[in-house]
């Protein structure tokens, strides 16, 4: 069989309203990673290897992208960031190769958002892990309190995608269309406004995989120039009180707009 061309692909792959889903698509994919994954799409579609195998390889790469950073200095870091470059490159490909040979299925949904979980925290813990410096690089003891910060703002990460994810199982357990974004502006005017408010400055976003990479990868670039792990640490407890706040916000403003009705 023939290697389909971009011109072909695109198309098909991404249809109206992939790159403008407003609380579905990545600003990292909508800025350039669906173009990397249109030009690697070519070269997966005609192969054997199913959509969710890549789901699969995706949660493997993120879950090490995690892992990678107990590796001390900027090694990690970077390494991090590389991987969790892959995870969103395999995230986009995966979908595209299954829509591509017509094989979207509720179990790759599924998958995608269990990788999305695991990859996600997994970042998160290892940071924590990392800031407790389990090696010694910095001293010779271990403080488990930045462990359990980095997990406690895993923690928040995943309730914060569970608390999203509930709200179609509800609809659906109740008979309910899919919620429209229209309904997900809070009743309240004031609670609108903090939320329009919460979405322009974006810190929420810091929590996740992407971006919470890059931000440790700047951490332990000024840890190199500071000589300790003083920023790695002062990170971690920023994103356990973002992902912590955040985790309430969220779910007050789920419970404030019509996305329940």
């Amino acid at each position: 069989m023939p290697r389909p061309s971009v011109a072909e692909l695109r198309p098909v792959v991404h249809p109206d309203g992939v790159k403008d889903r407003r609380s579905g698509e990545h600003w990292a994919g909508r800025m350039y990673m669906r173009e990397i994954s249109l030009h690697i799409d070519p070269y997966l579609v005609n192969t054997k290897i199913t959509p969710n195998q890549l789901t699969y390889l995706m949660v493997v790469v993120g879950v090490i992208g995690g892992g990678a950073l107990l590796i001390p200095g900027l090694t990690g870091a970077i390494l991090a960031v590389v991987l969790f470059q892959i995870y969103l490159l395999l995230d986009c490909v995966d979908g595209e190769v299954a829509r591509w040979r017509k094989q979207t299925s509720i179990t790759g949904v599924y998958l995608d958002r269990i990788g999305h979980y695991l990859c996600e925290a997994a970042l998160l813990v290892g940071f924590g892990i990392r800031g407790a410096d389990v090696f010694h690089q910095n001293g010779t003891s271990t403080n488990w309190l930045w462990a359990f910060l980095g997990t406690l703002a895993a923690l928040g990460a995943i309730l914060i995608k569970a608390e999203t994810d509930l709200v179609d199982v509800a609809r659906q357990r109740s008979g309910l269309p899919a919620v429209k974004d229209e309904a997900s502006v809070p009743r309240s005017s004031g609670l609108a406004l903090a939320r329009r408010a919460a979405a322009a400055l974006k810190f929420h976003r810091l929590v996740g995989g992407i971006e919470a990479s890059l931000f440790i990868l700047v951490a332990a670039i000024l840890d190199v120039v500071h000589g300790d792990l003083f920023f790695s640490r002062l990170g971690i407890a920023i994103l356990a009180g973002i992902a912590i706040v955040q985790t309430l916000l969220h779910l007050v403003s789920i419970l404030a707009s019509s996305r329940l009705k």
